[in-house]
């Protein structure tokens, strides 16, 4: 190519040809080399292509990619990008401009670190270390917790302060680690270890729950929390994790191989204590309810107690009334006693009337008579209603003499009984030599059994 490039030298060649010539001296020289810098003024018309300048502090160099190879981009490139490309140097015979076909686009510094984050978790993703269902449980109420951090951060004074506040009861130990730098992730898969081991020695005060934590920084910052085997001995960890690393925007391969994430260390205490903070609530909202509770009931009653106040009256109020109807009842009585005494007075005034017209010795003789008549015939039948009763009564009396058993007794006979009080009826009713009692008209005589014989 030199060579003809010397010839062409030694005549009058045209700007296209000489274009031509340099297009294929720079890309057969610059096939494939890599380049840093950063993008500006890209532009994206509706072909698909992409078309920036490429610069740094020394220099520029224009650049397309082709359609075809931008759609393979795993992010979307902007201004004031810093980047690496890789392509081929070239020139574009039209205009004469000096160029870079690009064929790949990395991100330098932070975005080749985001570019290694997102391909482990798309590996990671892949083997299911990111799967729900086997996530553990995070215990509600946390009787031990352990803190996974430096003991000289922020971050851990932050949780400690939170776990006292709001959970003063829970235990907490911290197995300290380095939490940024080349080694960090080592010293945080031991300290991990260590927590295992503390449990096996301490079965009967285990550690229920691990925080991992730090404060905010740059990718670089928490890129130990990136690590592939600390991501592998989390996920496999037989304890509750919770990942409490960086702000709220900051993910770490550390916040999806945890049980849980929280967005921040604090917020990280504030899960674990969530429950012993919201029975304190509780508590706190059963006693304001209860005094509410008594000083309505409170107020309900005295409201009662003043509606029965002014309800209630005087005793001396109740008396007067009470007097002043005994007054009444008396006037009343009063008039009634004067109306009767008169209305009575007229009524023996009319009976002296016509007593003084009739003679009462005739009326009392005839009476007289009536009363001796009635009085013989009551006499009579007393007496002969008493004569009835009389007879009736002896009969009673002579059938009770004949029936009464004693009274055979007077004729001779006797009542032969056993030890028990029974009456012998029969012969069967006794045994050989058993003694008996017999009852006479006056007095008993006990007797002895010698002989059976039957009647003849």
């Amino acid at each position: 190519m030199q060579e003809d490039i010397v010839e062409q030298n030694k005549e009058i060649i045209s700007v296209g040809e000489l274009n031509r010539s340099a297009k294929y001296l720079l890309e057969d020289n610059f096939s494939n080399v890599s380049v840093i810098g950063e993008i500006s003024n890209i532009s994206r018309p509706s072909s698909g292509h992409v078309y920036f300048t490429l610069k740094d502090e020394d220099g520029a160099i224009g650049c397309a990619m082709w359609r075809s190879q931008a759609t393979k981009l795993n992010f979307k490139p902007e201004n004031g990008d810093k980047c690496i490309l890789k392509g081929q140097v070239s020139l574009y015979a039209a205009t004469g401009r000096y160029q870079l076909m690009v064929k790949s686009i990395e991100q330098a510094g932070a975005g080749n670190l985001m570019q290694q984050f997102e391909n482990l978790k798309k590996k990671l993703d892949s083997e299911g270390l990111f799967d729900l269902a086997k996530k553990i449980s995070i215990p509600k109420s946390p009787k031990h917790i352990a803190i996974v951090t430096s003991p000289s951060t922020a971050a851990f004074q932050d949780i400690l302060s939170t776990i006292k506040r709001r959970s003063p009861s829970a235990q907490v130990t911290l197995s300290p680690a380095v939490v940024q730098g080349d080694t960090a992730a080592n010293t945080i898969i031991k300290a991990l270890n260590r927590i295992l081991i503390f449990n096996e020695n301490n079965q009967d005060n285990p550690i229920d729950v691990v925080v991992l934590s730090r404060g905010g920084g740059s990718i670089e910052d928490l890129w130990c929390f990136n690590d592939e085997g600390l991501a592998r001995e989390i996920a496999s960890f037989p304890i509750p994790t919770i990942s409490g690393v960086g702000h709220e925007i900051d993910f770490t391969i550390c916040d999806f191989v945890s049980d849980m994430r929280a967005p921040t260390p604090t917020a990280s205490a504030e899960i674990v204590t969530e429950f012993s903070f919201k029975l304190t609530d509780k508590f706190k909202e059963l006693n304001d309810d209860l005094i509410k509770t008594m000083r309505l009931l409170i107020r309900n009653q005295n409201q009662k107690v003043v509606s029965l106040k002014s309800n209630l009256r005087s005793p001396i109020l109740i008396l007067r009334e009470q007097n002043q109807k005994i007054d009444n009842f008396e006037f009343k009585l009063k008039q009634n006693m004067k109306f009767n005494f008169s209305k009575n007075m007229q009524k023996l005034n009319n009976i002296f009337s016509k007593l003084k017209g009739s003679n009462p010795r005739v009326e009392i003789h005839e009476l007289q008579v009536k009363i001796d008549a009635t009085k013989n015939l009551l006499l009579r039948a007393i007496k002969s209603n008493l004569s009835r009763q009389l007879a009736a009564m002896k009969e009673f009396e002579k059938n009770l003499e004949i029936l009464n058993p004693l009274s055979i007794l007077e004729r001779g006979y006797s009542i032969i009984q056993n030890k028990s009080g029974k009456s012998i009826k029969s012969n069967d009713d006794v045994n050989i030599g058993e003694s008996l009692t017999a009852r006479l008209n006056k007095g008993f005589i006990d007797i002895e059994v010698k002989k059976k014989r039957n009647a003849t």
